[in-house]
């Protein structure tokens, strides 16, 4: 019988000792994200809970990401016009986001003599996990390891988009939103709302169209490569 009180606690708990610790330590590199997963892996490893348990267990989680991802779209229309004034550069910035994220894979892969499944593994790493591993499957990729793909560049976004934003001294919040959301999704959306509301609302819309602009230009630059 499922333990949901239990697996809910654990799961909340340590994505909380995540957050403490980021902000008692000062330091991006202690991102919740990466500090909650072990914490969970080592109790359930410790406690020998099967995963499908805990995925079982934590199912209402699964189900409030829908809601926290439509919430986003009160962000958008709170920013409308802002929105509406930027359309053509968010879009081109989009565009051209993900030409760069699918064709520096394929350099990358070439660079290293990785295997063609590599390349369509890693080609959707830049979307949001559920459109990404249906990109690679239908490319040809493993979706497993695009999951992993995802989640670990939106964790290296998360962390370092930031401070690279500070760096090349980019001021526009629609355009710290667009880079957030483009290079690394979900993870880097939830950073970007941290930064303002205005990057927040731009960083959303940036998952949705980038998703949809990797959707097509994947399955286009790979028959180009096969001509």
């Amino acid at each position: 019988m499922m333990n949901v009180p239990f697996m809910l606690a654990l799961t909340i708990g340590a994505y909380l000792m995540g957050v403490y610790a980021r902000r008692k330590t000062g330091m991006a590199l202690l991102h919740p994200f990466i500090i909650s997963i072990p914490v969970v892996i080592a109790v359930l490893e410790m406690a020998d809970i099967p995963c499908v348990y805990y995925q079982d267990s934590t199912a209402f989680i699964d189900f409030l990401l829908g809601p926290s991802v439509v919430s986003l779209a009160l962000l958008l229309y709170d920013h409308r016009e802002t929105i509406r004034k930027n359309l053509a550069g968010i879009l081109s910035s989009i565009t051209i986001g993900s030409v760069v994220g699918v064709v520096s894979v394929w350099v990358l892969c070439r660079v290293f003599g990785l295997d063609d499944i590599f390349m369509y593994s890693l080609e959707p790493k830049s979307v949001t996990t559920p459109i990404a591993m249906d990109v690679a499957e239908s490319a040809g990729g493993n979706p497993s390891l695009t999951a992993v793909s995802v989640i670990f560049c939106g964790f290296i976004g998360a962390v370092i988009g930031p401070f690279i934003l500070r760096i090349i001294r980019l001021k526009s919040p629609v355009a710290r939103g667009i880079a957030m959301g483009t290079s690394a999704h979900g993870l880097g959306t939830a950073r970007a709302i941290e930064m303002g509301a205005v990057e927040g609302a731009a960083s959303g819309l940036a998952i949705a169209l980038m998703g949809l602009m990797t959707a097509i230009v994947v399955p286009l630059f790979n028959l180009l490569l096969a001509l």
